[in-house]
């Protein structure tokens, strides 16, 4: 049985591999997009100007970025299957009173419905990360919708969260389809505009790492990235969060964002 597990998680993490956190990649059909961004740099905003998706971004109001006149973060994490950390995450936001947005695929859900309950229990918001984790633009308008719809009834039946309002495409891929499809079903879009090479539990190279890492990419209305498979991620949270708050920084919840209005987010060219 054990071996089983752990030949399960090795399969799921090879999936976060495929996540990229400040590369951009064209796919090799057209008009599909791996999500990447150029990274922020001593404070300064990141940028999606050349990745060639802004303006589908923009047009289904999807989300990399929150209010960026305003010294706040959104902590984000991405739940594909369980490590073992996620309770000392939790401990650490609950500690440090941080709000946070965890994305859940369906095979978390059904292997950890405790600490989806505990999540809710807490004050944080339970996302769709898709019920098997596919490569969403492949999928015909009915399987996107089947995957988001499985993965929101679930989380209803286990926790009792009415709403779930936010989604994050697997992998990071994603095209008009998916955007306009999700939109089309009362979700946001949500990707990030902070994130680090974090996925591998195999190549963790240590809590200072992370700090270092998380934290150099500061800016104003930060959608962090963290997944919670990293040991380097549970062992640094604590120490990032103090950090941004001696930076002048508040950590926020997704829902403090008014998603009828308009940001003007002004990017580095």
């Amino acid at each position: 049985m054990k071996k089983l597990r752990i030949i399960s998680c090795f399969l799921i993490a090879a999936y976060f591999v495929l996540y990229g956190s400040g590369v951009s990649t064209v796919l090799a059909q057209p008009n599909v997009y791996h999500f990447g961004f150029k990274k922020s740099v001593a404070g300064k905003l990141p940028s999606i100007d050349e990745e060639g998706f802004k303006p589908i971004i923009t047009k289904h109001g999807a989300l990399f970025l929150g209010d960026t006149t305003r010294n706040e973060l959104f902590m984000t994490f991405d739940n594909g299957y369980e490590n073992g950390l996620t309770p000392k995450i939790l401990d650490v936001l609950n500690e440090k009173k941080v709000p946070a947005t965890f994305f859940v695929t369906g095979h978390y859900i059904k292997d950890q419905p405790d600490l989806l309950k505990r999540m809710v229990d807490e004050g944080h918001i339970i996302g769709n990360h898709s019920w098997s984790h596919p490569d969403m633009t492949q999928l015909s308008e009915e399987m996107i919708r089947n995957e988001l719809k499985k993965v929101k009834e679930q989380v209803q039946l286990m926790t009792g969260q009415q709403e779930m309002e936010y989604l994050r495409p697997p992998r990071g891929i994603f095209n008009e389809k998916v955007l306009a499809e999700s939109k089309n079903w009362g979700y946001t879009s949500v990707f990030w505009s902070i994130a680090y090479k974090d996925w591998d539990v195999r190549a963790q190279k240590g809590a200072q790492y992370a700090f270092e890492q998380v934290t150099k990419q500061f800016h104003p209305g930060a959608i962090l990235l963290l997944h919670s498979v990293s040991q380097d991620n549970a062992d640094a949270l604590g120490s990032i969060i103090d950090e941004a708050r001696r930076q002048g920084y508040e950590f926020k919840s997704l829902r403090d964002l008014n998603m009828t209005q308009q940001y003007e987010i002004k990017l580095t060219p």
